[in-house]
C-alpha cells in the first residue's frame, strides 16, 4: 500500500511535465522557422544558379558542362566561406551525427551559410545535420539565459525533436529517433515522461512546417493489395541488397575521408570534391544532384521510365555522391540522399523482375540503405513506411528488416572520430 506521503508526491511528475509545454512549443516553432528560412533561401539561390544564370549564358541548365562547373565552383566558394567565417562553420562534418552536443553559437551563421550553398549548388546532402546542430546551439544558448537552472540536455532534446519533426512533417519521427537515446539516459520518470517535452516540440515543429510548406514524403506509389510468398522473398533480397549498398559506402567512408584530409588545404579538398560531384552528376544525370527529395518523386512517378541499368546507375552514383560530399567537407545530412539511393535500387529491382510490386521494392530498398547509413532501426522503418503510406506493407517491412539488420549490426558507423577512425 502506498503511504500518504507517496500519494501526496504523486502529482509532482505531472507538474514538472506541464512546465515543459511552453518552452517545448517555443523551441519547436523556432526550429521549424530556421529550417524554413534556410530552405527558402536555398530554393531561391538554386533557381538563380540552375535556371537564371545558365539561361543568361545560353548554356543548358543541366548539361554535363554546367553540372561540372557549378559543383566545382560550389566547392570552391564553400571552402572559401568556411575559411573566412568564425569557427570554420563547425567541426569536421564527418565526425558529427544527427544529434550532438551544442556548438558555440558564433559558429551558427557560417554553418547556415555553407548549408544554403550546398543545398542550392546541387551537393548530394540534406539539411538535417547542420540545421539540427544550429537549432541545438541556439536553443542551448537561449536556454542558459532564460532558464539557467534547467539541464542542458533538455534544450538539446527539444531542439532536436523540433527540427526532426519539421523535417519529416510529423513528431513521430522525432520520437522514434530520440527513443533509443532517452531510454538509456538516467533520470526520473518513465520513457514517456522523457519524451513528453520532445514530443511537444516535435509537434510544434511539424505543425509549423506543415502549415507553412506542406511537406510530404508520400511518393503516391501504386497500392499494395496483399502479401504473397514471392513478395516476402523479394523483400528479404531487396532490403539486404540495400544494406550491402549502404555498407559499401560506410566501409569506404574513412578511406575517402583520409584522401581529402591528406590534401594541403580544405579549400582544395572542397573544390576537388565539388569537381568529383559534378562528374558523378554528368554520369548519373541531373536527378542524382541535390538532396534528392524532389528528385525521388520524379523517378517514383514513372517506374517504367528508365531501364534497370539506368536505375541501378542512379543508385550507385547517388551513393558515391553522398560518400564524397560527406567526406570532403560539405555540411549536410545523409538521410535524404540515402532515401534516393534506396528508391532507385528498389525501382531497379522492379525493372529487373516486373512481378515485384513497385511499393514493395521501393520501401525495402530504402529500408536497407537507411539501416546501413543511419543505424537507426525505427527511423528506417518509419521512413520506408511513410513513402508508400500503406499499412499492408508494415508486416513485410518488419520481416525484411531482420536480415538487413543482421548485416549492419556491429559494423562501423558512417561517422568518424576526430582521429579519422570509424565509430562502432
Amino acid at each position: 500500500m502506498p503511504t500518504d506521503s507517496a500519494v501526496a508526491a504523486e502529482p509532482a511528475p505531472a507538474r514538472r511535465l506541464l512546465a515543459l509545454i511552453v518552452p517545448a512549443l517555443a523551441v519547436g516553432v523556432a526550429s521549424a522557422l530556421v529550417l524554413l528560412g534556410v530552405s527558402l533561401l536555398a530554393d531561391e539561390l538554386q533557381d538563380v544558379l540552375w535556371e537564371t544564370l545558365p539561361d543568361a549564358l545560353s548554356v543548358g541548365r543541366y548539361s554535363s558542362l554546367w553540372m561540372i562547373v557549378m559543383l566545382t565552383v560550389t566547392g570552391l566558394v564553400t571552402g572559401l566561406v568556411i575559411r573566412a567565417v568564425p569557427g570554420r562553420a563547425g567541426p569536421d562534418p564527418s565526425t558529427m551525427g544527427l544529434v550532438d552536443p551544442p556548438l558555440h553559437p558564433f559558429v551558427v551563421p557560417g554553418l547556415l551559410v555553407v548549408t544554403v550553398l550546398a543545398l542550392a549548388g546541387g551537393v548530394s546532402l540534406g539539411p538535417e545535420n547542420p540545421i539540427t546542430a544550429a537549432n541545438i546551439a541556439l536553443a542551448a544558448w537561449a536556454g542558459r539565459r532564460i532558464a539557467p537552472d534547467a539541464p542542458g540536455e533538455l534544450w538539446l532534446a527539444l531542439a532536436a525533436a523540433g527540427t526532426i519533426g519539421a523535417l519529416f512533417g510529423t513528431p513521430v519521427a522525432a520520437a522514434l529517433i530520440l527513443t533509443e537515446t532517452l531510454a538509456s539516459t538516467p533520470g526520473p520518470g518513465a520513457l514517456w515522461d522523457k519524451l513528453f517535452g520532445p514530443l511537444a516540440a516535435g509537434a510544434a515543429g511539424s505543425l509549423t512546417m506543415s502549415l507553412a510548406a506542406h511537406p510530404s514524403f508520400d511518393l503516391s506509389l501504386p497500392a499494395y493489395t496483399h502479401a504473397h510468398w514471392g513478395d516476402l522473398l523479394a523483400a528479404l533480397v531487396i532490403a539486404s541488397a540495400g544494406a550491402v549498398l549502404g555498407l559499401a559506402a560506410v566501409y569506404a567512408f574513412p578511406l575517402v575521408h583520409r584522401f581529402f584530409r591528406a590534401l594541403p588545404h580544405p579549400v582544395l579538398a572542397l573544390t576537388l570534391g565539388g569537381l568529383a560531384l559534378g562528374l558523378l552528376g554528368a554520369l548519373g544525370g541531373h536527378l542524382t544532384l541535390f538532396k534528392g527529395l524532389d528528385e525521388v518523386k520524379t523517378i517514383a512517378a514513372d517506374p517504367d521510365g528508365w531501364s534497370a541499368a539506368e536505375f541501378g546507375t542512379m543508385a550507385v552514383v547517388k551513393t558515391a555522391a553522398l560518400l564524397i560530399a560527406a567526406t570532403c567537407g560539405f555540411r549536410g545530412g545523409r538521410i535524404f540522399p540515402a532515401v534516393f539511393s534506396g528508391v532507385a535500387l528498389g525501382l531497379c529491382a522492379h525493372a529487373l523482375v516486373d512481378g515485384v510490386p513497385v511499393a514493395l521494392a521501393v520501401t525495402c530498398g530504402v529500408l536497407g540503405v537507411l539501416l546501413a547509413v543511419t543505424r537507426q532501426g525505427w527511423l528506417s522503418l518509419f521512413t520506408a513506411a511513410v513513402l508508400a503510406a500503406d499499412t499492408a506493407l508494415l508486416p513485410i517491412l518488419c520481416v525484411a528488416s531482420l536480415p538487413a539488420w543482421l548485416l549492419v549490426t556491429g559494423r562501423p558507423l558512417m561517422q568518424l572520430r576526430e582521429d579519422g577512425t570509424p565509430l562502432r
